[in-house]
């Protein structure tokens, strides 16, 4: 959500500018901007829509300077239009920002007795007011910022630059993420690493509560009490081309097709050469210890959770509570000696999940994290992170992230069924081998692609479409209608199969499709049951499933998909394709703009 760049650079700022912001578009924006310094001067360009618009305008009114600042806005406060546009300024102070300033009401009081008017609808603004306000009573760059981050609540990422200080940006974290990047004779800023990709490899990551001063030749962190700071800096490895697509004509088109490759390196990196045994990096966790898992996600990771739920409760008998994050921690659970709190996020940055981690610590006897970015705040806060491999995700809609996440989880449920003497070592290298031959499996899947996309056009002529699935494919039902919603706006809603006659079944008729998602395991007859109870009302019935079920079910069906066979434990990895394709060639057969669906944000670093 958003996008922070900066640059002191030995170029010229705003092409490289422009393309960071770029490389952060997957995070979701609707308006941009920059501001550079050209010798004394400070200005700034900004556009709404797309950085397009943006590059177009810069043509137009170029901007010189070999220093600046960029961002891409996703509106909270304010409308998204060019006056609420980053950055914002207030005489020769610019600010971006990231995040949400909770008091700004409270501080354009404050800069209204000081007869300091606004003219925007954004919080961010304050920041900016308050800076120049510092600086017109004598401060100092750096001492305007110091004084004016400690005047701030909420959560924020900022980065200030001056006019007339070419040589300087100052960067600031609270509940945002922000890195530093390392050049020679540079440095720059970005929200990740992916938008420094191309012009360093050298990372510092902040801290919560950290402020940083960057100068071309140094940098100088303070923490949260002012104290100066070391923080390391770490050689990433994260490929510059991560952010292209590859031939493929959508982001989301490409890292559908990744799943087999990042698949086998996620089992890899798990599962013993010999494929017998289960290892995690230390400190590992014995399970046979463990009394419950609280399990605790937003969106897509949240049904990974669900999905999950299923198998640590039938395989390794532990209970499992699996929460939303926006919720869990205003309820105040209760939680009893011997649990242990698993928290799930793509981005390792989701500000709900992190907040929930934060009330668990101390009460929970150990907190894992199964995480997309290594050195996100998640991940640096947890006992025992738990790293996904799926690469870069551009794409908002989550896809190989997705599948990562439901792989990983299921080893671990795997080892905690061992560690609990649920299964024995023969079982275990059973499971594990067929957890080894699913890339195999997802590649072949994809071969449904010329079906799903025959199947969507019809699809995307709809208004509203139900899911239905029994056991763990109830939350793949609930992602596939969750991916349908995303990027094609259709109106899609999942229910478990055996609650449709509770009351979604009044919604039946000719013109609302239903989509069952049911291998041939030991639900399928229940659910080919309620599957006749939409057919006989005129529902137009979508059976995804395998061979087995197609020929035992598949009459009077509107259409089938055919997956490959599949051990029932794995199926919710496997039918993740389905759902993703679906969604894909509906959203292509509708116009709309799959890889950035409106009004939504890869990273959702705000409440």
């Amino acid at each position: 959500m958003c996008g922070i760049v900066g640059v002191l650079g030995t170029h010229e700022a705003a092409p490289i500018l422009v393309e960071a912001l770029k490389r952060l578009e997957y995070r979701g924006y609707d308006s941009a901007g920059i501001a550079t310094i050209n010798g004394e001067k400070l200005d700034r360009r900004r556009a709404i829509g797309k950085l397009v618009n943006l590059s177009d305008l810069l043509v137009h009114e170029p901007l010189a300077g070999k220093s600046g600042i960029g961002h891409t806005r996703w509106a909270t406060h304010g409308a998204p239009n060019v006056n609420n546009a980053h950055p914002h300024r207030a005489g020769g102070v610019a600010v971006v920002h990231n995040g949400i300033i909770e008091n700004f009401r409270e501080l354009r009081s404050f800069l209204a007795d000081n007869g300091i008017a606004y003219e925007t609808d954004t919080d961010t603004e304050t920041v900016a007011l308050l800076a120049q306000f510092y600086i017109d009573k004598g401060a100092t760059p750096r001492d305007a910022a110091i004084q004016t981050i400690a005047r701030l609540e909420g959560a924020y990422a900022l980065c200030f630059l001056f006019e007339g200080e070419d040589d300087l940006i100052i960067a600031a974290r609270k509940g945002s993420p922000l890195a530093i990047g390392h050049g020679t004779g540079e440095m720059f800023v970005g929200s990740d690493a992916i938008a420094l990709a191309p012009m360093t490899d050298k990372i510092t990551y902040l801290e919560e509560g950290d402020m940083a001063v960057l100068t071309r030749t140094s940098l100088e962190i303070r923490d949260a009490h002012g104290q100066q700071t070391n923080r390391a800096m770490k050689t990433i490895q994260i490929d510059a081309t991560a952010a292209d697509k590859g031939g493929y004509k959508h982001f989301m088109a490409k890292e559908i097709a990744e799943q087999p490759t990042v698949l086998q390196g996620a089992l890899a990196h798990y599962i013993n050469q010999d494929g017998t045994g289960v290892t995690l990096p230390a400190p590992s966790i014995d399970f046979a210890k463990v009394e419950r898992l609280t399990m605790v996600a937003c969106g897509t990771a949240f049904y990974a959770c669900l999905v999950a739920k299923y198998w640590f409760e039938q395989i390794a008998g532990i209970p499992v509570e699996v929460d939303v994050a926006s919720e869990f921690r205003y309820r105040e659970p209760p939680v009893t000696k011997g649990t242990v709190a698993v928290f799930v996020s793509q981005s390792g940055e989701t500000a709900d999940t992190l907040a929930a981690l934060r009330y668990m610590k101390g009460k929970a006897d150990s907190i894992l994290s199964v995480v997309n970015v290594p050195e996100s705040s998640i991940a640096r806060e947890s006992d025992l992170p738990l790293p996904i491999l799926a690469g870069a995700e551009i794409g908002v809609a989550s896809t190989k992230a997705f599948t990562c996440q439901l792989t990983t989880l299921a080893i671990l449920a795997l080892k905690a069924a061992k560690d609990r003497g649920r299964i024995d070592d023969a079982a275990l290298a059973k499971k594990l081998a067929n957890l080894r031959a699913m890339p195999g499996v997802l590649n072949a899947a994809l071969a449904i692609e010329d079906k799903t996309k025959e199947v969507a056009a019809k699809l995307a002529e709809t208004r509203d479409i139900l899911f239905l699935g029994r056991g763990a494919m109830y939350p793949l039902a609930l992602e596939g209608a969750l991916k349908l919603k995303e990027i094609s706006y259709i109106h899609a809603e999942a229910y478990a199969s055996g609650e449709l006659k509770h009351g979604p079944i009044a919604l039946v008729d000719k013109h609302v499709p239903v989509i069952v998602m049911a291998p041939r395991d030991a639900l399928f007859e229940k659910t080919v049951s309620n599957m006749q109870e939409v057919m006989a009302r005129g529902g137009q019935v979508l059976l995804i499933t395998d061979q087995k079920g197609a020929t035992e079910a598949g009459m009077g069906v509107w259409d089938t998909i055919i997956m490959p066979e599949i051990d029932d434990f794995l199926a919710p990895i496997l039918y993740a394709v389905p759902a993703q394709l679906l969604a894909y060639y509906t959203a292509i057969a509708k116009g709309t703009d799959v890889d950035q669906p409106r009004n939504l944000a890869k990273s959702v670093t705000v409440e």
